[in-house]
Formats: structure tokens, C-alpha cells, sequence
């Protein structure tokens, strides 16, 4: 049975640990353009589904959808694709191709499709899985995220109990490399519940790495009240860059208390003099465009990122409800002509990037900056 990967240049990061766990059941996943026999697989998000619904239903041959939209909207996915996993992919994919291999047309955990659907009855232990193996790729440390951010989606696929792959587990994967770069929703808070750093976890970890060690930046950005003056020294201690990325999404404690951060603009302000005092450059992201963002709301976020930009760069996006969060269904607000003039000025002088014109842009390829 020749099973097929569908490239998708968003989907860049599901398909070397998805490639890894497949192989050890003993199915290859072909790198392909174009859908092909037997099975073809993919990995969407919200923004780039429209683009790929036609060509599944159209297929010709066994397909199999999972990635953050198929785990918000398993139904609506499910009436063109043949078979859509929910959540994590590792267990339940191979599980499914073995299925599959076997002649089988039931249900399988894990799975939604037109002959039933069977509820998930597994957590994935990121060591028993790893990383990357042929297909290589970033080495994931942590996944599942405790704050619930209104407008993200990561819940639906990891959920909220964070977990971690073991430094042992680590060390192995991270000697295949001289660059060194990790996925995690907060790098800082590895070994940790999430929401109470614990930085000797952190230590233990780095201290038992070597090459190139990009920490703190894409994908493993961190959270700015995360940043302290211990933090930046351990990461300063091995760095191979000067960049630490965090979000603050918004210049107004209002809105971030409504999309529930957890954070406030005086951690946002002091994680952003922390890096400049410890001689790092700090990336900031921001969201504009909340459904329920004021004017002033809007002018209070823009004036943080004027005040972000003297002191480092900053990512601005524009608001996306995207479907299984908090804020599915909302509509987004326009931004004023005055941001969108502040906002253009910032970037003509390169000291902010981002998608605020067109924010599907960021969802339709992977990020390359650290």
C-alpha cells in the first residue's frame, strides 16, 4: 500500500514527526504535488483549506485530513475527505494506515469519517515518538498550552496540560545538527505546568547541548512575563542568536484581559527592557483588528509598537477568527487609515514585518526568521 504526503508549505513542521512515527509501522510518506494512489495525506489550517477542498474531493484515491482545521471542524471536513484525524496525529495515523492496510472500514479513534466516528483514547507521550527521523525537522520540546488564548487553536490539537520531551530524548536528536532550533508554545516554561517557570529544568536541559542553539526564537518563542534576567543569562550562556521573540498581541490590558493572555503591557514593557539590559534584540508580535477593539484600544497597541520598535522589531498581524476558538464567527475590525499609514511607515523603515494587509499570508507558509 503506497501511502503519500501532500506538500504543503505551511505544513512543513507536521510532516517530519508525522514521517517519523508512520515509518516505525512501516509506512513511507511520499513526498508528492498532486494526490496519488493509494492514500494521500494532509495537513490544513483554517486559511488554506478553501484551496485544497476541491482537490480532495476530486481526488481519485484515499484521503486522509488532519492539522489544526480538520481537529476545529471534523464534520465539515469529513463530508469530502474520506477519512479526517482529530488532534494529535503520531498514534492515531499509523493506526489508521494499518487500518486501512488490513481491509478494515470501521472507525478508529481518533477519526472522523462517513461510516462512524470513535472519540481519541490517547494522550501522546512525545518519547515515544520521535522528533524527526529521514524528513528532518525542528525538535519539538513541548506541546499543549494552559491559557487558552481566545483567538488560537492550539487547544484543539494539543490541549491544555503541557507536556515535554525528555532531555535525554533531546540531546539525541539535537547531536544531528549544528543549528539547533526547537517547536514549543513556551520555550521558557519547559519542564514546567506552563504557568510557573521552572528555570532549572531549562539549565539542565541547555547545559547538555552543543552547536548553534537558537532558544527562544521561531518556533519556540516564549511568553514575556516567562523573561527575567536568570532566564536571558542561561540563554546567553549557549545563544547563537541575539533575538528573543514573545508575544504581547495587544497595547491595551483590556483587550488582553477579554482574549484572555494572562499577561499584562507592564510584563510586555519590562520583558522588552530585560532583553535590551542583557544585550538581546527582542521580536514582539501584536494582533490588531479584535472584534471588540475601540479606537482606542487600537491607538493604545499602535503606540506600543511605535515604543517596541526603538528598542527592537515587532511581527503585526491582523485578527483571524479562526474556527474552534473562542472567537470563531466573529467579525474582525477594520483598522483606521491612520494605522494602516503608521503601520506602512514602520515597515518602509524595516522595523516591523508582518501581515496586516493580508493576514492569510502567514498561514499559508512557514515562518523562516529566528
Amino acid at each position: 500500500m503506497r501511502v503519500n504526503w501532500r506538500v504543503i508549505n505551511a505544513a512543513a513542521s507536521s510532516y517530519a514527526p508525522l514521517f517519523a512515527s508512520c515509518a516505525e509501522y512501516g509506512f513511507y510518506l511520499r513526498p508528492v504535488d498532486a494526490p496519488a494512489p493509494d492514500i494521500t495525506c494532509y495537513s490544513l489550517n483554517s486559511v488554506n483549506e478553501p484551496a485544497f477542498r476541491e482537490e480532495i474531493a476530486r481526488a481519485g484515491c484515499t484521503t486522509i485530513v488532519g492539522g489544526p482545521h480538520a481537529s476545529a471542524c471534523p464534520e465539515q471536513v469529513a463530508a469530502y475527505a474520506d477519512y479526517v484525524v482529530v488532534g494529535e496525529g503520531e498514534f492515531t495515523l499509523p493506526r489508521l494506515l494499518s487500518r486501512l492496510e488490513e481491509g478494515g472500514t470501521g472507525p478508529v479513534p481518533g477519526v472522523v469519517c462517513r461510516g462512524g466516528t470513535l472519540p481519541t483514547d490517547h494522550t501522546v507521550i512525545l518519547d515515544a515518538f520521535p522528533p524527526f527521523s529521514v524528513m528532518k525537522g525542528y525538535i519539538e520540546i513541548s506541546r499543549g498550552c494552559p491559557f487558552g488564548c481566545a483567538y488560537c487553536q492550539t487547544p484543539c490539537l494539543f490541549g491544555s496540560t503541557m507536556r515535554h520531551r525528555s532531555i535525554d530524548t533531546i540531546v539525541r536528536f539535537a547531536s544531528r545538527y549544528h543549528d539547533i532550533r526547537f517547536v514549543s508554545p513556551n520555550a521558557l516554561a519547559y519542564g514546567s505546568d506552563g504557568r510557573t517557570p521552572r528555570l532549572e529544568k531549562v539549565a539542565a536541559l541547555l547545559s547538555r547541548l552543543s552547536g548553534n542553539i537558537y532558544f527562544g526564537t521561531f518556533p519556540s518563542e516564549v511568553r514575556p512575563e516567562f523573561i527575567s534576567g536568570e532566564a536571558l543569562d542561561l540563554i546567553a550562556s549557549c545563544r547563537a542568536s541575539r533575538r528573543i521573540a514573545f508575544g504581547a498581541q495587544s497595547g491595551s490590558d483590556r483587550i488582553l484581559s477579554l482574549i484572555r493572555r494572562g499577561h499584562t503591557i507592564a510584563d510586555v514593557i519590562a520583558a522588552v527592557e530585560c532583553c535590551r539590559a542583557h544585550d538581546f534584540v527582542p521580536s514582539v508580535d501584536f494582533i490588531l483588528g479584535f472584534p471588540f477593539e475601540t479606537a482606542e484600544d487600537e491607538e493604545e497597541t499602535l503606540g506600543l509598537i511605535r515604543w517596541v520598535t526603538r528598542h527592537g522589531k515587532a511581527r503585526v498581524h491582523a485578527f483571524i477568527p479562526l474556527p474552534g476558538t473562542a472567537l470563531a464567527g466573529t467579525v474582525p475590525r477594520p483598522l483606521s487609515r491612520h494605522t494602516l499609514q503608521i503601520l506602512g511607515n514602520l515597515a518602509l523603515h524595516g522595523r516591523i514585518t508582518g501581515s496586516w494587509n493580508d493576514p492569510a499570508v502567514r498561514f499559508f507558509k512557514a515562518r523562516s526568521d529566528i
